[in-house]
């Protein structure tokens, strides 16, 4: 939002952002510890908040939102800036940069998945919401004690109205035709882009329809000056094009991100008719909790893959990063397709338990949930190579004045995977209970057959990598030339 309307240095946002999210979170605290906006409760489970109570807790949900919302799309993209994309060494750099940034992240929701749920139920709902208000005043402090250091790009005006500029030129003068020397387009005569924050970009040649807004004509021109309704440059034009090359590989990502969603959904249903005791004890182990291995596996494969991967396909393929960013989100796509494998075998063998022994009223079939582990593992694993690879690759793809924005577009395929799930899931509900069955997905999943919606998003995995492969093989490369202003 920053990038396009605004029109701010990104620390600005960034402070703003965070400082909105501190509040948001100092109000969470304030509205579980002081008397008259916390609820009064009779029982565990049992509260009664007023309006106000309610009012309370939501605006201080929405204002955590709003920092989130903030600090995700600009933070990596910030911390990406402090490499000089000019010096060998930190543009070899900035590649780790992405891998520990995300490991980072995973740090701190482990923590918060263990000591701070732990916090919450043994000590106080008011700590367990002020101990992150207070690491988010830290972290403030901290931004602030290093902003003498940073690399500040200026902004280079709205990003929107260059594209629309290129879009209404371009469309002004769908009947111009493109000259075949594609070197009398317009453009500034300067070494350096007229858009400040940006490097000039190179033609290319596909979508070429859009070069119509590139070609100059008599009404182009008001009193000596282009007319930037009429006629845009060719970094311009190429701007638009970026963003239009990165759509496909986007829509690929939610696919993914559907995948990625069953964590909180169907693994979830499926560990709670598993038997959840941890070994002979009596200490039973919230079904939701064993997202924690998917922590748990990127905190593993962050090092591997920038220690030893890296390195070792270095040697084979010349790339400084091993793998392109394109390589590294297939092979993520490809281990995706295996969780849900894993998932639909677990449950097909759960199942085949469940009808030898007659446990289809038993709430916990005597089969560990444990077992789920693989499934959670192997979507960490994934998480590692395609997550990170699309932070990566938004970022570098991205016009330079750009990359924020394009961060947050990668960033909303979580969103829309997680629609794209609850969609899938209704429609297969519907269509699965016609005639008063009970359909795959029942209340009492031993009577249902889950395994089936494991296999329909594997087979939608293995259609989506097939589609992002012959994307990928037609890609073309941004081409920046010159360097930022």
């Amino acid at each position: 939002m920053s990038n396009f309307f605004f029109n701010e240095i990104c620390i600005l946002y960034i402070v703003k952002s965070l400082i909105i999210f501190t509040q948001g979170m100092t109000l969470l605290a304030l509205s579980a510890t002081l008397h008259g906006i916390r609820p009064r409760c009779y029982a565990e489970d049992n509260c009664n908040p007023t309006v106000t109570q309610s009012a309370v807790f939501f605006v201080a949900l929405y204002t955590v939102a709003l920092g989130t919302g903030g600090i995700k799309p600009c933070v990596s993209s910030y911390g990406a800036d402090q490499f000089d994309d000019t010096d060998d060494t930190e543009n070899k750099h900035k590649s780790s940069f992405f891998n520990w940034f995300y490991f980072s992240i995973n740090i701190g929701a482990l923590i918060a998945s263990s000591v701070l749920v732990w916090v919450q139920d043994n000590v106080s709902w008011g700590w367990g919401f002020g101990i992150p208000a207070i690491a988010m005043a830290v972290a403030v402090a901290f931004f602030f004690s290093g902003t003498r250091l940073y690399r500040n790009q200026k902004p280079g005006g709205s990003p929107l109205t260059r594209l629309f500029q290129v879009l209404v030129a371009s469309f002004s003068k769908f009947r111009v035709k493109v000259p075949a020397d594609k070197s009398l387009l317009y453009e500034t005569a300067d070494a350096e882009s007229n858009i400040r924050g940006s490097r000039k970009i190179e033609h290319t040649q596909d979508l070429s329809f859009f070069d119509k807004a590139a070609v100059e004509t008599e009404s182009d021109h008001i009193k000596g000056t282009a007319n930037a309704w009429r006629l845009c440059t060719v970094t311009q034009v190429e701007e638009l094009k970026a963003i239009f090359r990165l759509l496909p590989i986007w829509a690929t990502g939610i696919i993914f991100a559907a995948v990625y969603s069953q964590m909180s959904n169907l693994f979830v249903l499926q560990g709670e008719r598993m038997n959840t005791h941890v070994g002979n004890s009596s200490f039973k182990i919230p079904p939701a909790s064993l997202s924690i291995f998917d922590t748990l596996s990127v905190i593993f494969w962050v090092p591997v893959y920038d220690r030893i991967i890296v390195p070792v396909t270095r040697k084979f393929t010349g790339h400084k990063n091993g793998l392109t960013q394109l390589q590294r989100m297939g092979i993520g796509l490809f281990i995706s397709i295996f969780a849900m494998v894993v998932a639909a075998i677990l449950e097909l063998e759960r199942l085949r338990i469940v009808k030898r022994h007659n446990y289809y009223e038993l709430k916990e079939m005597p089969m560990t949930i444990f077992w789920q582990v693989p499934q959670y593992f192997l979507i960490g694993c994934a998480e590692v190579f395609t997550l990170i690879g699309e932070l990566e690759f938004f970022y570098e793809q991205a016009p330079d004045a750009m990359r924020s924005f394009c961060s947050a577009l990668q960033l909303t395929t979580i969103a829309l995977g997680n629609y794209l799930s609850s969609l899938l899931v209704t429609i297969v509900t519907s269509i699965t209970t016609r005639n008063g069955k009970l359909g795959w997905i029942p209340d009492n999943l031993n009577h249902g057959h889950v395994h089936y919606f494991f296999w329909l998003l594997a087979v939608l995995s293995v259609l989506n990598l097939g589609a992002f492969l012959l994307i990928a093989k037609w890609y073309t490369y941004k081409r920046p030339m010159g360097t930022l202003r």
